[in-house]
């Protein structure tokens, strides 16, 4: 599959808006359109650290990725937080999250970010294949504080 990874644009926003509604869906996560709105915005406002890439293929977009700069105090440092990586059935066993993991790694090295870093659901059995192939899997627990 030809792929060109780059920034959501407006223009996007109908197909993404399907595709991140597809990726909540995945993690039975209930998710309005007031929310999606939020994220979007988020997603076009240049002073929002919050950013985006999109996977387009001849057919339209077919993946999507969120991602943020996050302080590492320990090591003085930046990483880059991978917060969604969606890539359609469609657009599955064709390399399209390799792809934007890549874009994501170039854009992390353009920055001087330090680590990449993400997590994902411990059955996610096909997406952790793709994640064993491309990063290292920590020791590091999990643990949430819903407030």
């Amino acid at each position: 599959m030809s792929l060109t990874i780059r920034p959501p644009m407006p223009a996007d926003r109908t197909t993404w808006d399907m595709l991140y509604q597809s990726y909540a869906t995945f993690y039975n996560v209930a998710q309005t359109p007031a929310m999606r709105d939020t994220v979007w915005s988020w997603l076009m406002d240049d002073a929002n650290p919050v950013r985006g890439l999109v996977a387009e293929g001849s057919a339209g977009l077919v993946g999507l990725a969120h991602f943020r700069p996050f302080a590492r105090p320990l090591s003085a440092s930046t990483g880059g937080f991978l917060d969604d990586l969606f890539v359609a059935p469609a657009g599955r066993g064709q390399g399209v999250a390799d792809a934007l993991i890549g874009a994501l790694r170039d854009h992390g090295r353009a920055q001087g970010w330090t680590v990449i870093r993400w997590i994902t659901a411990d059955d996610n059995y096909r997406a952790r294949a793709v994640y064993d192939r491309l990063a290292d899997k920590t020791k590091w627990a999990t643990y949430d504080i819903n407030l």
